[in-house]
């Protein structure tokens, strides 16, 4: 078991399989069925016994509620992080229009969502397939997220967003959104494995080195969560989420500080 037999398998996952596409029995709009959801995911690996996992511990990160990864596995060795970056076709939709989520990018956090799950299942089942033990934290049942704990607005015992900082992804943006190499519009998994993979290093040292604070988030967000000066107000960003939760149930999103900004496809020029 190598990190290129688990890309080269989850590309091909990603190109073949039925879910990564708008199916038309659901698609909102008749000439959405068929579209591709994400293109092939980037990949990034770190040791299980990377000391930046404890740290995620510290409240300036996620909270003392994360767990880190030999407690959800006896014997981890790997954390495997992806990132499915979105379709041009469901990214151009939502800069249309500013004030709401386009019918696509819906599709694709919602649908997106399910097809992402079963691309970590698709990947523990493969680790599993050549005898090594894994784990998805974030369909395990002792996952849980949090409001107002400890201080912490918002937060969980994974976040898939500070895990992918840890194996070298990319680093955060103003809109606490994590700049890869292929942009910041998409969505992260994640797998911890007892298999002994190559850890991929980090090629940044700042946590928001990738980001350059050009202010494009800010004047994107249609309720002005995000700030130059103080950063992102995620109390109003969630509640801005619930109003589309009531008018477009069972889908939700926003997703605007992920589009139409010099990071939506990869890291920003400085």
């Amino acid at each position: 078991m190598n990190n290129e037999f688990i890309i080269t398998a989850a590309a091909e996952y990603v190109d073949v399989a039925p879910e990564n596409r708008i199916g038309a029995d659901i698609a909102l709009s008749p000439e959405f069925a068929g579209i591709r959801i994400f293109d092939r995911p980037i990949f990034g690996f770190a040791s299980a016994m990377d000391p930046m996992f404890e740290d995620l511990r510290r409240p300036e990160a996620v909270g003392d509620c994360f767990m880190p990864p030999n407690e959800w596995l006896d014997g981890a060795k790997s954390v495997i992080s992806f990132f499915l970056p979105f379709t041009e076709e469901i990214k151009r939709s939502n800069a249309l229009d500013f004030s709401e989520p386009s019918a696509l990018w819906l599709h694709g956090r919602i649908e997106g969502h399910a097809f992402l799950n079963n691309l970590t299942l698709f990947i523990a089942e493969k680790l599993r397939d050549t005898g090594f033990e894994a784990v998805v934290p974030s369909l395990d049942k002792r996952f849980k997220m949090f409001r107002n704990y400890n201080g912490l607005e918002f937060t969980s015992r994974w976040s898939e967003r500070h895990v992918a900082y840890v194996c070298g992804l990319g680093t955060f943006g103003l809109s606490k959104g994590l700049i890869t190499e292929k942009g910041i519009a998409g969505r992260f998994g994640s797998v911890i494995t007892t298999a002994a993979l190559e850890p991929t290093g980090r090629k940044y040292t700042g946590i928001y080195e990738y980001c350059t604070m050009c202010g494009s988030c800010v004047h994107n967000c249609p309720v002005g969560a995000i700030c130059l000066e103080t950063g992102k107000d995620h109390k109003k960003c969630s509640d801005f989420l619930d109003i589309t939760v009531e008018k477009y149930r069972p889908r939700y999103g926003c997703g605007k500080c992920q589009v139409k900004v010099p990071c939506q496809n990869g890291i920003p020029k400085k």
